[in-house]
């Protein structure tokens, strides 16, 4: 929660999320400066700085809470999410990360 949930995420996050009555999108479409009608399914919902900027971001604040997780600075921050993070779902490992891993070192 601390290292993705309050960054750029939240910016990405707002805004109106359009209405659907095919429950799938295929009936929203986008008109862009040039005229072009986008179906929504097409569009892309991020700019390349955008997902550098939110992955920079998101990068240093795991390798922030890794190295410094004993800090008692950081841990008065990480108490005074925890009762917000107690009522989120608990975790799971994800298996497509381990097995992506081995492959890669198979090649």
């Amino acid at each position: 929660m601390l290292c993705v949930r309050n960054t750029q995420l939240e910016t990405l996050h707002a805004g109106l999320t359009p209405v659907t009555r095919t429950g799938d999108y295929s009936d929203v479409f986008v008109l862009d400066g040039n005229g072009r009608r986008i179906p929504w399914t097409e569009v892309s919902h991020i700019d390349e700085d955008e997902m550098r900027a939110l992955m920079q971001e998101i990068v240093n604040r795991l390798y922030t809470f890794h190295l410094e997780a004993d800090d008692p600075k950081l841990q008065t921050t990480i108490e005074g999410w925890m009762g917000v993070a107690m009522k989120w779902d608990e975790p799971e490992i994800d298996p497509r990360m381990i097995s992506r891993g081995q492959e890669s070192r198979r090649d």
